[in-house]
């Protein structure tokens, strides 16, 4: 059993706050302590009881206590720092933004964990043990080397903000993602956002890739492999040129008649794809479509050309509606709606930037 030896009394080494020593548990208060030659007590084991492993250290194959239990934190090694520098326990509290009881309390907990005093206390202030000496120089460069580990987590944290990657289902791409990312420069001027638009399948390809920080899908459900969160609400909606007959129709469409009529549509994989394809899945499915394109405006612009009819978001038509170059065609028997996702890898929710994107889709209002 190893001995420690403090001025007025003393404790044995590696002493815990619950009573563990080291690698056993001391029982028995003063018992077992003696008067040295210098007046000193010092413990010799005779009259403790201890279980097995005292002052020796874990047996072999027994597992090793963690650090974490044996080593003072950062908060009390930054206190013992400070009762250096000011010589007053009180000084240093204030230092450190606590109250003196509190530090007083620290510190004690901390000469219990390394089991030798590192403070003398008195009226005339607090100095250093001789112990509390060369455990402060210890603490010194642990602090020092916590520091540079903040300094370098910022600079991580500062390339992590410098930018932001976002990839996005065309309809979300083309009508809402302006205004989400207008609000968030004004909150974030110094980050640069690449926007790269795509069809929802392509989007969950560039975030397993590694290649966005967040994305915004259109599709009925989230992708495998992804969390998401539902930021907005959107309707499909028929429409058709003024010139076609659908567009002077009194009676609704059926969605038998919507299923048997080719259609201009986006590519499969897509967001309103996907959801129309489910919505008449039951009826027949969908015919071979009259043409089949890769994004929002040109699926647009073929059905106001009078290319043929179209089924787009209701975000993307308000203008053409407005102006009747398009014409919504009523449908009835079928739900054409869906719902608008952020999305992310499962389990890595998203931080910095895209953390706050994320918020200021959320804090706007919804479509009902």
């Amino acid at each position: 059993m190893s001995r420690g030896t403090r001025g007025g009394g003393a404790h044995e080494d590696g002493a815990h706050e619950d009573g563990t020593y080291g690698g056993g548990v001391y029982e028995g208060g003063d018992r077992g302590a003696s008067r040295n030659g210098a007046g000193n007590r010092t413990w010799s084991g005779t009259g403790n009881r201890a279980r097995s492993g005292v002052g020796s250290g874990p047996a072999d194959g027994a597992p090793r206590p963690h650090l974490s239990h044996r080593v003072p934190d950062l908060g009390a090694l930054e206190l013992l720092l400070a009762v250096a520098r000011h010589g007053s326990l009180g000084a240093a509290a204030r230092e450190v933004g606590i109250t003196q009881p509190a530090a007083s309390s620290r510190i004690r907990s901390m000469e219990r964990q390394l089991g030798v005093a590192l403070v003398d206390r008195s009226p005339r202030g607090s100095r250093l043990t001789d112990a509390g000496a060369l455990v402060t120089d210890w603490a010194r460069r642990i602090v020092e080397a916590a520091e540079a580990f903040d300094a370098g987590a910022q600079a991580l944290r500062g390339r992590r903000d410098s930018r932001l990657r976002v990839a996005a289902s065309m309809t979300i791409a083309e009508y809402l993602l302006p205004g989400w990312l207008i609000a968030l420069r004004a909150e974030r001027p110094d980050t640069a956002v690449s926007l790269q638009a795509g069809n929802s399948a392509a989007v969950a390809e560039r975030l397993f890739a590694g290649d966005a920080d967040v994305g915004f899908v259109e599709g009925l459900a989230v992708p495998d492999g992804l969390d998401g969160v539902v930021v907005a609400h959107d309707r499909l909606a028929v429409v058709a040129a003024p010139s076609h007959p659908w567009a002077r129709r009194r009676a609704p469409l059926d969605p038998a008649e919507l299923a048997a009529t080719p259609l201009v549509l986006r590519e499969r994989g897509s967001g309103t794809r996907q959801v129309l394809d489910a919505a008449l899945a039951a009826h027949g499915g969908l015919a071979r479509p009259l043409l089949e394109l890769a994004s929002t405006t040109a699926v647009k612009a073929a059905a106001v050309s009078g290319a043929g009819p179209a089924v787009l978001s209701e975000l993307a038509i308000t203008e053409e509606l407005a102006s009747r170059r398009l014409v919504a065609v009523p449908v009835e028997g079928v739900v054409l709606r869906r719902d608008l996702r952020a999305v992310w890898p499962t389990g890595h929710r998203p931080t910095g930037p895209a953390r706050d994107l994320l918020s200021l889709t959320r804090d706007r209002p919804r479509e009902r």
